[in-house]
């Protein structure tokens, strides 16, 4: 059986971190893509080289048309922009502005009203190789896509990514560390090798509905990152059932825009739409989102610079994922390359 890396556990049960690993250790990797990346060898920051803008129907509230842009920055870090609110101040994308990960990632600074829900699809987006970017948006509704963030990503590709004149910040953790979850799902961090400033993930998940159980292993680069991009938001059938009938009451799910070409729907033995990222005969579309565009997302709220090591990630979610990069700080485990 394949031997886990846990290290230390900063928050969770012993026994069921045990378990965890126990489990994914023998779940075979269904894909990998492992293949260095020739790399920056200077390792200077980055941004984009031009405004780029796109629009779509919001997520809360799909009647909405709702415009996201990208602005060059020489300012470090990723930020948004409200534009609707001319009192407010930018939104630092930071694991200390985080306000809730109930149903996805939420960001507030300051005035309650100075929020930007559903940041993962647009964060995660940093491990494209951009380090500095301005985001302005007219509300805190981002746009939903029916090609997850495959938008997001040909526009950066339109606007460039350039160089700056200042070296790009690495950090990794100081020792590997790992936290749990009560459902079973456990999160590792494991420091980046000597010299070696890459960021590799294995992620697996594993679900008693049609997705069942997946498994990948990739070095997180440009390339990697597309392939995970167009990978829809996953549900089970009973709660799409729920979005469209009873959550209609409830302000969380009353406006959701989702439909069966923006979110793929699993029922407990077959997909209700048909599944994307087919390889070798298998649908991969729940790991690969769960890997670039949950986990990495989460990744990116570590506002030092970019991260590098390796990330093991087994059933976690959003809430798992915000909790590890809390507690790296709050422990000081983060040290720079």
């Amino acid at each position: 059986m394949e031997q886990l890396k846990i290290g230390t556990l900063l928050e969770g049960d012993q026994e069921v971190l045990q378990r965890a690993t126990d489990e994914m250790a023998v779940q075979p990797v269904d894909q990998e893509c492992m293949e260095v990346p020739a790399g920056d060898a200077a390792w200077l920051q980055t941004t984009i080289a031009k405004p780029v803008s796109v629009t779509g129907p919001g997520t809360f509230l799909g009647k909405a048309q709702r415009r996201l842009e990208f602005l060059p920055a020489a300012r470090r870090g990723w930020r948004f922009e409200r534009t609707d609110l001319g009192y407010a101040l930018d939104i630092e994308v930071s694991v200390r502005n985080i306000w809730t990960t109930a149903r996805n990632i939420v960001l507030c600074s300051g005035s309650p009203h100075n929020y930007m829900r559903m940041v993962e699809h647009i964060v995660a987006l940093k491990y494209m190789g951009l380090d500095n970017v301005l985001i302005r948006m007219d509300s805190g509704d981002p746009p939903l896509f029916d090609r997850s963030s495959m938008d997001l990503v040909e526009a950066i590709d339109e606007a460039g990514i350039v160089q700056q004149a200042e070296p790009a910040r690495v950090v990794t953790v100081k020792e590997p560390v790992s936290i749990t979850a009560p459902n079973g799902g456990f999160l590792t961090f494991l420091p980046a090798s000597d010299g070696d400033r890459r960021l590799t993930v294995d992620c697996a998940v594993n679900f008693s509905t049609a997705i069942g159980k997946q498994r990948i292993r990739f070095d997180v680069n440009p390339e990697t990152f597309r392939r995970g991009a167009s990978a829809r938001t996953n549900t089970n059938l009973w709660m799409m059932l729920y979005c469209k009938t009873a959550g209609k009451l409830f302000a969380d799910t009353r406006n959701l825009g989702y439909t069966l070409r923006n979110i793929l729907v699993a029922g407990p033995r077959k997909y209700v739409n048909e599944p994307y990222l087919i390889h070798n005969g298998k649908s991969l579309e729940a790991v690969w989102h769960r890997a670039v565009l949950d986990l990495l997302a989460a990744v990116a709220l570590i506002d030092m610079g970019r991260f590098a090591g390796h990330i093991i990630s087994y059933k976690a979610g959003h809430t798992l994922d915000c909790d590890m990069i809390r507690l790296l700080y709050q422990k000081d485990l983060l040290e720079d390359i």
